[in-house]
Parts: C-alpha cells; structure tokens; sequence
C-alpha cells in the first residue's frame, strides 16, 4: 500500500480545543485496523535515521520498522500501513483524538504525559539524552561554556522544559528561542539567529546530517536528562497497547535468540527448543490474548529483523546511511551486554 504523507494542520487541531480525551469506540482498535486494511502509523516531520520520507515517497527508519512490524504481525504484509507526518505540538492530541492508531516516533516517556494525556507508553526503543549542538569554531566546549547563550529548541519537546531547568540551576541565563517546526529551528541555527540547538543528542546527529557541511557541527558532550523514546497508544485498549508493546518486546527478544531477517523462517520451520517453539507459535497459544495468527512473530521479524539489525540499519554503523551512533556501552545495548534492553519471557 502506498505510503501517505499528511502533515495535519495546527490549526485544525487546535479548533478541536485542548481536551484530548479518547473518544468513544463502538470496536477495539484492532478490529478498526483490520476493518480499515491498514495500520496508521502517525511519525514525525522527515528525520534521518529515525522517520525519513524517501523520493519514492516511501518511509524508512527505526521507528517506522516498528510499525511495519504492527503491520506485518496483523496483516501478514509489512506495507500495509499509512504514515502520517505530524508536528510536535500536536502529536498527542493527534494520537488521543483517534486519528493515528499508534504515536511511533522520538517521543519522550514521561508521567506528565502517561498520566495527563490520554495515551499510554508501550516499551522504550530508544533510550536518548539531551544536549546541545554548537559550531566548531564557535569555541564552546562544554554545555557550561553557554553563559548568555541564545538556544534553539522545538516547542512541545520535553527539552523546552530541561533547557529551562538546566539555565536556572547552573545561572547560565540561556535565552531560549522556540519553533514548532524542527526545519525552522535548524535555519535559524545556520542562519546565526542562535548559538546552539538543544534537542534529544540522537536527534541532533540526524539533524546535522542535513546540513551543508555536518563536520562544521559538533555535539557538546554533556547529557541533561534521561529520555526513553516509546511507542504511545489511545487509553482504555489494552489489547492494543498489548500489541504495540510485544511487537517492541519481539524484536527484542529475536535478537538475544540470534533470530535473524534472514534465519527466522528456517529455526520456526525446527525450533531448537521449547522456548523457540513458544516464542515463534511453533507450539503454545501465546497470540490468543493479542488477538493475532500464531505465527506473528515471525511475519514481524521477517518484514525488518531483530532489534539489532533495526539498530545497525538506521541508527548504528551498519551502512553509510545511518547515524552512526555507537551501540556498545550504552542503554541501547541488550541487558546481556550491560544495557536496557530487554523483553519479558514470552511463556
């Protein structure tokens, strides 16, 4: 199905008014989605590495392969759901309101939001900081260099809030200088309206990948806050948030298997073992409760791999293409290897 790109209207949104309760469902989001044919995936505006939207007009990223893998355990097929690009200031009244069946985007979890909103976060898959983006030659070397400073931030972000706390708490008197759109924030950077961009330090290496020279650009080493980037879902479904949340957890759980794209149709064909069998719906009834084909894990894991091969694709090392941000050594690692990433048995 052909991928849709619809940047919502602030306006529009707006005249709905600030209530963002859920509204009434006569079905569960699941039969909605099966219903419609396709999943609504709402990300944000094109960002490298995490939701890019190519010439073809399709969607590429690690948030947008996690919606493939929602479509592909549902339906069967990867492609079978539509990408909505909306900004930040309102892409959780979007989500709440019923227009995205699923928020996958750089979206931090935290419980202003989980408990104020209408919307439920699922399981982190990205874990971020926040820092600050400077020129080279603009001769700050540390976050605390910022004295006076002018800084560039999206409004609607968590980091508008940290930005604030940060200035206050080492008397910095940092002047912020917010925008809705992250495309304004960057040409006000480049164009010298601001001495600095602060954002989650994952997003400022995407960011910078757009500019006209990104080795002119560098990220101040130090992190502000903790940012669990999660999957959020509409209140009062847990079936839903229940998918959504496994799908995560899949994907994860693959990769501490060492099932692969490339081999999960080969090792659900022979399980080496009871687990295995479980976990791909060789034996056991452990999609009941989801509400999906027993074999939906492996339709998940054959549309975009493992958590790891996700990681390597878009954000790691994996090709010239993606960010580049080392995975050893941090929360994104697996628990195994002294990260946060993990899933809970699937027994």
């Amino acid at each position: 199905m052909k991928n849709l790109f619809s940047m919502l209207s602030c306006a529009a949104m707006a005249a709905g008014g600030l209530s963002i309760a859920a509204p009434a469902a006569a079905q569960s989001t699941l039969e909605t989605v099966k219903a419609r044919g396709h999943l609504n995936c709402q990300v944000g505006p094109p960002r490298a590495g995490f939701y890019q939207l190519l010439e073809s007009g399709d969607w590429e990223g690690s948030d947008v392969a996690v919606c493939r893998a929602m479509a592909a355990a549902i339906f069967g097929d990867p492609n079978k759901v539509e990408f909505q690009s909306v900004s930040a200031s309102v892409r959780f009244t979007s989500l709440a309101n019923g227009e995205s069946d699923v928020l996958s985007r750089t979206a931090t979890w935290t419980v202003g939001r989980d408990a104020a909103l209408g919307i439920d976060f699922t399981a982190p898959v990205f874990h971020d900081g926040q820092g600050f983006l400077v020129r080279k030659d603009s001769g700050i070397k540390s976050a605390y260099d910022l004295t006076g400073a002018t800084v560039c931030v999206i409004t609607g972000h968590t980091s508008e809030a940290t930005l604030q706390d940060f200035s206050r708490a080492n008397n910095l008197d940092i002047q912020a200088v917010a925008f809705d759109d992250s495309a304004i924030v960057n040409e006000t950077y480049l164009n010298g309206g601001c001495d600095a961009i602060t954002t989650d330090k994952g997003v400022l290496a995407s960011e910078a990948r757009g500019f006209p020279d990104p080795s002119e650009h560098v990220v101040l080493p130090e992190i502000l806050s903790k940012e669990p980037l999660t999957p959020a879902v509409r209140n009062g479904d847990n079936q839903w948030g229940d998918i959504v949340q496994w799908t995560v957890f899949a994907l994860i759980n693959a990769e501490e298997l060492g099932i692969t794209q490339a081999n999960v149709e080969e090792i659900a064909a022979n399980p080496p073992n009871p687990l295995v069998a479980r976990f791909l719906g060789a034996e056991g009834e452990l999609n009941t409760g989801l509400g999906l084909p027993k074999d939906w894990v492996v339709h998940a894991i054959k549309a975009v791999g493992n958590y790891g091969e996700i990681y390597e694709h878009y954000l790691g090392d994996g090709r010239p293409e993606a960010l580049g941000i080392p995975r050893a050594g941090s929360a994104n690692a697996l628990w195994t290897e002294g990260g946060l990433m993990f899933s809970p048995p699937f027994r």
